[in-house]
This record gives structure tokens, C-alpha cells and sequence, in this order.
């Protein structure tokens, strides 16, 4: 099993900065991976910026730039660092790992609340 513990978010003002965590543990042996995801109130789960072998990233086109994703596979950590936020970035935001080739999204997390005042 796997276990996911993201925190991190707050309140901000629009054009302020957070960073998130999100620790691993468990059966973690081989993280390849890490992705984040938002869920706004009456939204779907969207997944904003993802690493790959610890170099190759990807972003939702509404956080490209002012988002950055990065993970430590020996330390079993992965940050977001978010900047320039707006009132759309609102939302509780949850991380996934990568073992091997799977993704989990791990037991017991309930995410980070990240709010954003206009």
C-alpha cells in the first residue's frame, strides 16, 4: 500500500505564492513519478503538471509557466511550487505517484486546500 500526505496550501492573494508537498510511504520502492491534480467545488479532477524520470514534465495549459514540478524519488518527495496564482487555481489539490509503471493515488490523503482571493 501506498500512503500520500500533501500539504502546503493556504489562503493567497491573486499573484501570491505556495509551494505543496507530498510525502510517500509505504511500498515506494521504485517512484519513477509524480503527478498533482485539482478539484474545484462541482469540477472535475484535473491533473495540472506531471514528472516523469525526474526530467520530463508536463502542465495544464492554465498553470504552464507559473507552475513548477519537481520530485525527489530518494526522498520520496514531490513539490509544486505555484506562482502568480489566480482565483481559478483554487481548489483542494492531491498528488499521485508513480511505481514502476503504475500510478497510485495512494490511501488516506485528503489533499491540500488552496484558496485564492481576487
Amino acid at each position: 500500500q501506498v500512503q500520500l500526505v500533501e500539504s502546503g496550501g493556504g489562503l493567497v492573494q491573486a499573484g501570491g505564492s505556495l509551494r505543496l508537498s507530498c510525502v510517500a510511504s509505504g511500498n515506494v520502492a521504485r517512484v519513477t513519478g509524480w503527478a498533482w491534480h485539482r478539484q474545484a467545488p462541482g469540477n472535475q479532477r484535473t491533473q495540472v503538471a506531471a514528472i516523469i524520470g525526474g526530467r520530463v514534465t508536463s502542465y495544464h495549459d492554465s498553470v504552464r509557466g507559473r507552475f513548477t514540478i519537481s520530485g525527489d524519488s530518494a526522498a520520496r518527495t514531490s513539490y509544486l511550487q505555484m506562482n502568480d496564482l489566480k482565483s481559478e487555481d483554487t481548489g483542494s489539490y492531491t498528488c499521485s505517484v508513480r511505481i514502476g509503471a503504475v500510478w497510485s493515488r495512494g490511501q488516506g490523503s485528503g489533499g491540500t486546500q488552496v484558496t485564492v482571493s481576487s
